[in-house]
């Protein structure tokens, strides 16, 4: 059976978006400056990048046929190995793809997504979840795996074994998948059971674009050891830890992070490990301040907290990475307006702080600035839920100033 999803590590990449009448070319750079950190991630090399201006993505070839030659004449002189698309192909589109390129490997960004995925997943939950979005995405395009025995067509007397294989692995695929979803499902009830056990604490999850600095912030938070790097994705796994601020103790967890056009498949897949947020009494949402699309990540978080049953909960948001944020200072007589490049982080305090209903602070997790502040915040926080949980303890704990706070 075909491997599920190759490696591109050390693998010359050839990156193809294509710009169209909602996305502006400007942001389709953005989502490929994305893409290309993506394939760092993965261990692949980007080295050149195509965007075509279409009203829409072509149905057949993704880009015109012109635009996809070009790119073929680009593959062929520089040997690239890999060229990855910044949407989800449809089967089709991967297999008319495939016969004009036939040289270099074609994925798209759901594909490369998954790569990452398998390659970071640690424990058997993890693996399991990605394992069962890998066959997921595979099942429909398995007819494209085994075209080196398109020669042997069907017909009375004439079944060739290409066919037999495709049925063979899709009844293999098939069962596989309903084994790994009764798998997820066992896990399913241990998770709960734990989340059970843990009722009696207050239960805070941090959530977050990925490589926002949740991993580093749960260090801080916690004093332990995460797994943190500047790669997208470096966590998967969730991982709670007990904290403890003053008398108070609550349970901190950290897990994905969310990105852009993140597949439906691992949504689904990873719906347990998400879990942990929907059934969180409070979430902390970690913002890069210092990345130039910072809003629309928030937007993306957001969204994808929809769409697991989690935007009504109750909010911190926490501006990270204060000590790279950068901006272009204007002169006193400069009368060009004010734009995203020009915002003083001053400015962005007072605006955010006026148009959010929800909690906010800014820190620095690497530099540990502002972070008395932060915790001040999550112990009133914490305390007003557990109050509000657990009224008749409230004798447990006095009415001690949130400044009194025992400090690292």
């Amino acid at each position: 059976m075909p491997e599920l999803v190759p490696s591109i590590t050390h693998e010359k990449v050839v990156l193809v978006a294509v710009s169209t009448q909602q996305v502006s070319s400007e942001k389709t750079q953005e989502y490929l400056d994305e893409l290309a950190f993506l394939v760092d991630t993965a261990g692949g090399v980007p080295i050149k990048t195509f965007i075509q201006n279409l009203a829409y993505s072509d149905p057949k070839l993704y880009v015109g046929s012109g635009k996809l030659n070009e790119i073929k004449e680009y593959i062929e002189e520089n040997e690239v190995q890999v060229l990855i698309f910044d949407d989800e192909l449809s089967p089709s589109q991967t297999r008319n793809i495939e016969k004009v390129i036939s040289n270099c490997r074609v994925i798209d960004r759901t594909r490369l997504i998954l790569d990452i995925f398998s390659k970071r997943a640690q424990t058997a939950h993890a693996k399991t979840q990605v394992e069962l979005a890998q066959y997921q995405y595979l099942l429909p395009r398995l007819t494209r795996m085994w075209t080196h025995l398109e020669k042997q067509r069907g017909g009375i007397g004439m079944r060739g074994p290409g066919e037999k294989e495709i049925e063979t692995d899709r009844r293999i695929i098939r069962d596989r998948i309903t084994l790994l979803k009764e798998k997820l499902q066992l896990i399913d009830r241990q998770k709960n059971t734990q989340r059970g056990n843990r009722e009696r604490f207050v239960r805070i999850s941090l959530v977050g674009y990925t490589n926002v600095g949740k991993s580093t912030l749960m260090n801080l938070l916690s004093k332990s050891e995460v797994f943190a790097e500047n790669k997208l994705f470096a966590t998967l796994d969730t991982t709670v830890r007990k904290v403890v601020f003053g008398n108070l103790p609550f349970l901190l967890s950290d897990t994905v992070g969310f990105i852009r056009k993140l597949p439906h498949g691992l949504i689904e897949s990873f719906k347990s490990t998400l879990d942990e947020i929907r059934e969180s009494d409070l979430i902390i949402h970690v913002v890069d301040i210092s990345h130039p699309e910072f809003e629309e990540q928030i937007a993306v978080v957001n969204e994808t907290l929809a769409q697991i049953g989690a935007a009504d909960k109750p909010m911190v948001i926490v501006f990270n990475k204060i000590d790279n944020y950068r901006f272009v200072e204007k002169e006193e007589d400069d009368l060009t307006p004010v734009t995203k490049d020009n915002y003083s982080l001053e400015y962005l305090k007072k605006t955010w702080m006026a148009k959010s209903s929800n909690t906010l602070v800014f820190i620095s997790a690497t530099e540990r600035k502002n972070i008395d502040e932060l915790r001040n915040i999550l112990y009133a926080e914490t305390r007003k839920i557990h109050l509000n949980i657990y009224p008749y303890n409230h004798f447990l704990y006095p009415d001690i100033p949130v400044f009194d706070i025992p400090k690292d």
